[in-house]
């Protein structure tokens, strides 16, 4: 590691509470819903109940390998330090480049929606009008990416406010939902079976899809070195946070499963929930749910800015990366280079994508693409946590269980969605995907000719860690600043 630190992030910034609740904003529920399920439901049909489950079960195997890492090596990079010390420093770096590409697309990809949804509450015909659209949601990236700049507690503070609302509006009609009486069609078990997935590759598809509903809960692993206690606390957030996210993502799909007719769907597609809330509240609900929407995008919108700016800072840091990303603002403490570096990126995509067409068919291709980028680090953080604990997997059932199996069985998932979807998916779709990927090979052979330590990295072994003192929330004492950047295995 170089010597040449600078400042290190502001530790003891979030508790526990604050970390659950960035990990369910981090997954979007009202977003994902509202933007995904009539790409899910094109992609399955009724079965997106059922796909959302079984995704569900292997993404747990990878918060899992989350939290077992996290208690070993503290580091904003998460995966990117991971796989790079477990499995090889080049798929480190491409675990962390896998993030940050699909980070960016996605501002792009939520910006629109955010932008539409503002519109919508206005005046429906203004939200079809895609530079309008933009604008709007370019207006709220702004203010995301200055609050983001404002430091961690700021961060949290905003994000309790805009999540706290929307799950309350999702908790409302998800009751609302249960006592609906006027069905579409009735309840069917055969919704969560195998059974009406047409084939392989069609689960595959799906799976790849629910993938990115899912995505997100990992922003607590971005913000380790900002949280108290982070060994115990970061990995805990996320498993209560896919937890949380599984249970909204089954009652929505179900409901709008029941409620709405696939012709109602196929019409609405970037806005499914405004016609699930009009069903079950005439008057109010789609204008409830729309502001839920709204919240949930603002909010995602600023985890994807700490994820990306987060792994780019540990990347700049390790001098993986132009170094500049590396520094941290003295009154903020937060990586300034990197926040603003990823505001122009994204900001000029957005601009660009307005050529591309309307924001259903960016939204369908961005999701694809970000779903098999997702699939790559998941996957390889899978792989990760059944190195670094190796030596430890045969010494109790839960080591075994928890620690090896789940994970590696996540981790496998992960890797067979990648290749089975690669013949469902368009052109489009994969291009963003695979060649966003294949871009990152140039700053990583380039970084490690330049002789970067990242390149050459201590081992990361469960055995040789030395277990942190748990502290309690409410204490902080001196020494449990964070690392600055340290490894944390001697």
């Amino acid at each position: 590691m170089s010597n040449n630190r600078g400042r290190g992030l502001q530790a003891n910034a979030l508790g526990t509470f604050d970390t659950v609740v960035m990990a369910v904003a981090g997954s979007a529920p009202a977003y994902s819903i509202a933007a995904t399920t009539a790409v899910l439901v094109g992609a399955v049909g009724l079965a997106s109940p059922a796909a959302l489950l079984y995704c569900a079960i292997p993404m747990l195997g990878i918060a899992l390998a989350f939290s077992y890492l996290s208690r070993i090596d503290v580091n904003a990079g998460a995966s990117y330090s991971w796989v790079g010390r477990t499995l090889h420093p080049f798929l480190g770096f491409l675990s962390g480049w896998a993030l940050v590409v699909s980070a960016t697309i996605f501002m792009v990809a939520g910006s629109l929606p955010a932008g539409s949804m503002t519109l919508a509450l206005f005046d429906e015909e203004l939200a079809e009008n895609t530079a309008l659209s933009t604008l709007v949601g370019a207006a709220w990236f702004v203010v995301m990416l200055l609050v983001v700049l404002g430091g961690a507690r700021l961060t949290v503070r905003a994000q309790l406010l805009m999540s706290g609302i929307e799950l309350a509006i999702l908790a409302l009609f998800a009751v609302l939902a249960l006592f609906h009486s006027d069905h579409a069609r009735a309840f069917d078990w055969s919704w969560l079976g195998f059974g009406q997935f047409d084939g392989v590759s069609g689960f595959a598809s799906g799976a790849l899809i629910a993938a990115f509903y899912y995505w997100g809960w990992d922003v607590t692993s971005n913000l380790s070195e900002e949280t108290r206690n982070s060994r115990r606390t970061t990995g805990l957030a996320g498993l209560i946070g896919v937890g949380i996210v599984f249970l909204l993502f089954e009652a929505f799909t179900i409901a709008v499963n029941v409620v709405l007719s696939s012709r109602q769907i196929e019409e609405n597609d970037a806005n499914v929930l405004a016609v699930l809330g009009e069903e079950l509240w005439p008057g109010w609900g789609g204008k409830l749910l729309v502001v839920a929407v709204m919240l949930s995008t603002i909010a995602t919108l600023e985890t994807t800015l700490i994820q990306v700016t987060r792994s780019l800072f540990a990347m700049g840091r390790d001098r993986t990366m132009p170094s500049a990303l590396g520094k941290v603002h003295r009154r903020w403490n937060t990586p300034w280079v990197a926040i603003g570096v990823v505001g122009v990126v994204a900001l000029v995509m957005l601009i660009a994508s307005n050529l591309l067409g309307t924001v259903g068919d960016i939204l369908s291709d961005a999701i694809s693409a970000i779903g098999l980028q997702i699939a790559v680090y998941y996957g390889l953080a899978g792989l990760a946590v059944v190195v670094a604990y190796r030596k430890m997997l045969l010494k109790s059932a839960a080591n075994f269980l928890l620690g090896g199996l789940w994970p590696l069985l996540g981790a496998v998932f992960m890797f067979w969605i990648f290749v089975e979807s690669l013949s469902e998916l368009s052109a489009a779709a994969i291009t963003i995907g695979i060649g966003g990927l294949a871009v990152g090979v140039l700053p990583m052979l380039w970084y490690w000719r330049q002789g970067s330590d990242y390149y050459r990295p201590a081992k990361l072994d469960a055995t040789h860690t030395v277990e942190a003192d748990y502290v309690p929330d409410g204490v902080v004492v001196a020494q449990s600043r964070v690392h600055q950047g340290l490894p944390t295995d001697f």
